[in-house]
């Protein structure tokens, strides 16, 4: 949880720096977690979104509770996927490789699983090192 904390309360709109795996995953885990409560609570509130007319319509699984949470967290998720590409020694701007179809979303799939560099790299210093007192 501080890592989901760490990207959305310190790290909201900070597109500079390095993320490392488990700062990106740990928020990507608890995103989903928080996606599908979202999901559920429109679900029991009956707020989910109505498509189609008469005997062609259909309820989405998600509301209006969903669509703002996605919408509160859609910079930083775009700003950590940035900082995880950073510390791969990687521009952000690979980040839109993923508007590839199906390839381009297993290439950043495969970048974000890979570690990220040892040591300092043009974008900061290695969030693994232990901090110099």
């Amino acid at each position: 949880m501080q890592w989901y904390l760490k990207v959305v309360r310190d790290n909201y709109a900070n597109f500079s720096g390095r993320a490392r795996r488990r700062e990106y995953w740990m928020f990507v885990l608890f995103n989903l977690i928080f996606a599908i409560v979202a999901m559920i609570i429109d679900m029991i509130l009956g707020t989910r979104f109505k498509m189609g007319i008469g005997a062609y319509s259909t309820t989405l699984p998600y509301g209006w509770i969903y669509l703002i949470y996605m919408l509160a967290v859609i910079i930083p998720s775009i700003a950590v996927g940035v900082r995880r590409l950073h510390d791969l020694g990687k521009s952000g701007w690979m980040l839109l490789i993923v508007l590839i179809p199906f390839i381009g979303a297993v290439w950043i799939l495969v970048l974000f699983l890979m570690d990220g560099t040892p040591g300092p790299n043009a974008y900061g210093p290695s969030p693994k090192a232990p901090a110099v007192a």
